[in-house]
């Protein structure tokens, strides 16, 4: 009886620990898609910066990513830098918030949705109102042998305020 005891015992401890390994690894997929969507939005403020070329966003995304923007679309991480400090550059600042991230994991992908407010502030001694523009990414993340990485990236506008750049004329904000 007490072989019989500690088998019970030992088989429940044994799957007591499973289930801790299993949610302990669902737990670090979440932290580390949730660093991913946290660090891309800090660049979309420091795409100027040195340091934020290709090689680091290759650090966030796969070679063949897909975006989606209001104000364009890229294919692959190649010269996506570029595509950022453009982006960048027709603001004299920007300020990205994002959160409300709600990541659904599924194996070794995942579907991402996080919500972003983002300030753009205009060139300019009298830059006027700031151009505030609220919306959410969709976003797919996939399991590398590098970790996870965003392979399809979209932000759709749910509301625009404040005067867009003249540039931005036919853009659906």
């Amino acid at each position: 009886m007490a072989s019989r005891a500690a088998t019970d015992e030992t088989g429940t401890r044994s799957d007591q620990v499973a289930s801790l390994v299993a949610r302990l690894s669902e737990l670090a997929d979440r932290l580390e898609i949730g660093d991913l969507v946290n660090r891309y939005v800090v660049a979309l403020d420091r795409a100027d910066e040195p340091g934020y070329d290709d090689s680091w966003y290759r650090t966030v995304f796969t070679e063949d990513v897909r975006f989606a923007f209001p104000i364009g679309v890229h294919r692959g991480v190649e010269g996506f830098a570029e595509f950022q400090r453009a982006a960048k550059a027709r603001w004299a600042r920007t300020h990205h918030l994002c959160g409300n991230e709600i990541i659904e994991l599924d194996g070794d992908q995942a579907r991402v949705r996080a919500h972003q407010v983002a300030t753009h502030l205009h060139h300019g001694g009298d830059a006027g109102e700031p151009f505030v523009v609220s919306g959410y990414y969709d976003a797919r993340a996939v399991r590398t042998t590098d970790g996870w990485r965003f392979d399809e990236l979209a932000f759709h506008v749910v509301s625009a305020v404040g005067r867009p750049l003249p540039t931005m004329a036919g853009v659906a904000f």
